[in-house]
């Protein structure tokens, strides 16, 4: 932890080798990636969008080989690690998999850690502070996404490993910005079916919070379940809401006007056209 005017941070090292969770890669990173997390990272931050930062980025000695192009030519590149730091690396994922496991009392002694440290709205003694705390998310990833669009940043792996508790833009793996407006601009050359285009972000957004939902069910009750379904059902509306103020923003529009949607649509369309 990195102790800054009362914040807290978690501090990461990308590509300093293998760790438990490395699997079967070798924990490395290359110079070009290592570059670009670093500028990406305190770009999108003063972009005023919720991201990971980039405290250093140290040349290494060692040779990392890479198959850049997923063409099957590996090549040999220069090593590097970035140190990264965020509020929590705590993502979907790290729940998904206690629940998947059936390893529920890890799981709630992870969830209220979780709640404790970064959800400070949320009382510890609220029988119902799992389902505060899955709405929350729910808004903020809706939030998260709108502002990336709104940027026309697409993150490459929308997974929910890569998709941050906290709705925070984490793993700057493939990403991309679009030069001009296409849904289906996608920044990862190794996602041949456009899984993670562009205009699928919000949609992705929606089944790993669906994914979330399944992992904290085992602690909810009949009841809770069921709100719990209804504030899922509600992510559309918090994503389109969003989405409508950031583009009426851009454009300069004041007060509400039924026409503002068709506008920004209208808009869209012919700078797909051009």
């Amino acid at each position: 932890y990195f102790c800054r005017h009362g914040e807290r941070w978690e501090l990461q090292l990308k590509g300093s080798g293998k760790t438990p969770y490395s699997r079967n890669g070798d924990g490395r990173a290359v110079l070009r990636s290592s570059v670009r997390e670093f500028l990406c990272s305190e770009a999108m931050h003063y972009l005023g969008i919720p991201t990971s930062r980039a405290a250093s980025l140290v040349v290494s000695d060692d040779d990392v080989w890479r198959d850049q192009f997923y063409n099957g030519n590996l090549k040999k590149e220069r090593g590097a690690i970035v140190l990264r730091l965020a509020k929590s690396w705590f993502r979907i994922g790290s729940l998904e998999i206690l629940a998947h496991s059936g390893e529920l009392d890890l799981l709630r002694r992870l969830l209220d850690f979780i709640i404790l440290e970064h959800f400070p709205s949320i009382a510890m003694n609220d029988s119902n502070r799992y389902l505060e705390f899955f709405s929350t998310v729910v808004s903020e990833t809706a939030n998260l996404i709108s502002l990336w669009m709104s940027v026309g940043f697409a993150h490459g792996v929308c997974n929910t490993d890569n998709f941050s508790l906290l709705s925070i833009t984490i793993d700057y793996g493939p990403f991309g910005f679009m030069d001009s407006y296409d849904p289906n601009f996608v920044p990862n050359t190794s996602d041949d079916e456009r899984r993670y285009k562009i205009g699928n972000q919000a949609s992705v957004g929606l089944f790993n919070l669906s994914k979330l939902l399944q992992a904290l069910k085992p602690l909810l009750d009949p009841k809770q379940k069921q709100l719990a379904s209804q504030i899922l059902e509600g992510y559309d509306e918090h994503y389109y809401s969003r989405f409508t103020e950031l583009f009426k923003t851009k454009l300069g529009l004041l007060g509400e006007n039924e026409n503002d949607n068709y506008l920004i649509a209208f808009l869209l369309k012919v700078s797909l056209l051009c």
